[in-house]
């Protein structure tokens, strides 16, 4: 054992303290975060896919009250009838549309025999950097509009909502705080305006089918994971084998110790015989 004592300084121990430290997180956090990141992207790239062909369907089919959301149902078409309530509208700030700064604009819709919803008319361009620019009203009375049914975002951590420019901004689209603010009940799903509705303004175009490196970072982390506890134990075999080496060089270096009396007799007389 005590050839395998240097595995107690401090600094092994630092390095094996770290290199179980980094696989736990990549087995616990790195790797599925990634691949939960993958499963998200491949669940919204089908429900996209399913979208493009199916027909629109009736928004009270799958949003039947006040407090219901469709998380299956993301990006499905849907039209609905009702008014706009132009006068609790909110902008997104801080949206990027192919690649340009845009606000997207949020109105809340109160759907004929259905709940109030919370409609994204589009995006329109900033003026002057980041003002918001003239938005037209949408158009009183009753309307009828198609529209995709998106799940709400999380709400951006530290970042307040605030009023500028005669209008009410937030920086994410969270059903559950924009209702907050307006003080109108709104369903947990959104809705997000196809090209040519009534009210629309620039169309948000949908997300590229790209399920990204998601699934492949996930898998380095995984291997990363694997590969450090075995690069520790090839430097600890190094270590060993090192010093293996050096106390046999130590000891052919040493010279041999004297015979003593009795082995010098035994051993002329053994050559005499």
């Amino acid at each position: 054992m005590r050839r395998w004592a240097f595995l107690l300084r401090p600094q092994w121990l630092a390095l094996f303290v770290v290199v179980i430290g980094f696989a736990y997180l990549c087995f616990t956090v790195l790797a599925p975060w990634q691949l939960g990141k993958n499963t998200t992207t491949s669940r919204e790239n089908a429900q996209i896919s399913r979208s493009l062909d199916a027909e629109p369907v009736a928004l009270t089919s799958v949003l039947p009250g006040q407090d219901s959301s469709a998380p299956d149902e993301q990006w499905q078409r849907v039209t609905a009838s009702g008014r706009y309530l132009a006068d609790k509208q909110v902008v997104a700030r801080l949206r990027l549309v192919d690649g340009d700064p845009a606000f997207e604009v949020l109105v809340p819709f109160e759907v004929d025999g259905g709940p109030t919803v919370l409609v994204d008319r589009g995006y329109v361009r900033p003026e002057g950097g980041s003002r918001v620019p003239a938005i037209d009203p949408p158009p009183a009375g009753t309307v009828t509009i198609t529209a995709r049914l998106r799940d709400p975002e999380s709400v951006a951590t530290g970042k307040e909502p605030f009023r500028a420019d005669g209008v009410q901004q937030v920086y994410s689209i969270n059903t559950g705080q924009i209702s907050a603010l307006t003080g109108v009940p709104l369903a947990g799903s959104y809705l997000q305006l196809t090209e040519g509705q009534p009210g629309g303004l620039g169309a948000v175009p949908l997300p590229h089918l790209d399920a990204g490196p998601f699934l492949s970072y996930g898998i380095q982390w995984i291997a990363f994971g694997i590969i450090a506890p075995i690069g520790v134990g090839y430097f600890v075999y190094a270590e060993w084998q090192a010093r293996r080496r050096d106390r046999e060089a130590a000891a052919a270096r040493e010279p041999a110790a004297p015979l003593s009396t009795e082995e010098k007799l035994a051993d002329r007389y053994g050559r005499r015989r």
